[in-house]
């Protein structure tokens, strides 16, 4: 894994997509994930913007996509229970089910080799939209490294 890419990588795009009031994301989370390593292994938080982020509570979410039955379950992030809404190849979209923000909360979950990415928005579907697409280009970034 090339540290020093992983986090030039993130430095550049984080601040200008995660955080204050008219930027796409409201928080976003970099998670290192090997779905084919021994259960034993846990995912380590790489990198996190606009949130805190609970190891103990991110193993579980890890669990939650190796189990793989998106449609069936929910999840949690922070505080906050998500239901899966929308599945693509790589990645997911989910809805807040408990959220104070009276547009409604949701988060963008994307996968690639080596990373799971959580973007959490604010706002409906044109704030959704807006989150796919920051979200794909880290992971775009992240991938064309072959991380």
């Amino acid at each position: 894994m090339d540290w020093s890419f992983i986090t030039k990588t993130w430095d550049k795009w984080a601040p200008s997509n995660v955080g204050s009031s008219g930027q796409p994301l409201r928080a976003a989370l970099l998670l290192n994930y090997d779905p084919t390593g021994p259960s034993r292994l846990l995912s380590t938080i790489l990198k996190c913007e606009g949130m805190k982020a609970d190891p103990v509570q991110l193993r579980q979410f890890v669990d939650f996509v190796n189990r793989g039955k998106l449609q069936m379950e929910t999840f949690f992030i922070g505080p906050n229970q998500y239901m899966i809404t929308s599945i693509h190849e790589n990645w997911f979209s989910a809805r807040c089910m408990d959220t104070l923000a009276p547009v409604g909360e949701g988060a963008i979950v994307m996968q690639t080799a080596a990373f799971i990415l959580v973007a959490l928005y604010v706002g409906s579907v044109g704030a959704g939209s807006r989150a796919v697409v920051v979200a794909d280009q880290l992971a775009v970034q992240l991938s064309c490294r072959n991380l």
